[in-house]
């Protein structure tokens, strides 16, 4: 289990090398191959790839009474107010929901015994000819990899959110 002060070290020190070149899918699922390049901290010139897919399932959207039940369970007649008042401004809410998917079984690990900028580079060079759109390279923190991985998730959907609901309302579906 990772500190307060590690999981907040590892959130700081995730970075994208090459991002994914298109964003998530609005009325599909997804499937983001992912690289998570990490140095090992007590060996040097070691580092660690992880290498496998995220699925993200297509968002689903996320209806303004549902936003009230979501987000005011609990809260009695201020929450009954304060969930009149969203459905009267219904119009001014568009929230997606995004299903993932991350399957441990398929993670790929390995050590390379290189510095980790040389390994982040050629890797990225190698996920670039592969002309994949939704791979992404990543570098981030060895012993909070999977939080560096759903930073990176987390950054994506917010990256994906603006196009996804532009394309919904364009069918009329918000």
């Amino acid at each position: 289990m990772l500190s307060q002060d590690d999981f907040q070290y590892a959130l700081e020190n995730t970075r994208v090398i090459l991002p994914p070149e298109k964003r998530l899918e609005t009325f599909g699922t997804s499937v983001l191959n992912y690289f998570l390049i990490t140095e090992d901290m007590d060996r040097v010139n070691v580092s660690h790839v992880r290498e496998g897919s995220i699925v993200a399932e297509r968002p689903q959207i996320i209806s303004p009474e549902n936003i009230a039940k979501l987000l005011l369970e609990g809260f009695g007649e201020q929450g009954e107010m304060f969930a009149d008042m969203i459905n009267q401004n219904a119009h001014k809410f568009a929230m997606l929901k995004y299903g993932f998917r991350i399957r441990k079984a398929d993670i790929r690990s390995y050590e390379v015994h290189e510095a980790m900028e040389a390994v982040s580079s050629r890797v990225r060079d190698e996920v670039k000819a592969r002309q994949d759109p939704l791979a992404s390279v990543i570098t981030g923190i060895d012993e909070g990899w999977e939080v560096c991985l759903l930073k990176f998730m987390f950054d994506l959907v917010q990256s994906s959110g603006e196009g996804n609901i532009r394309d919904l309302r364009g069918r009329g579906l918000l």
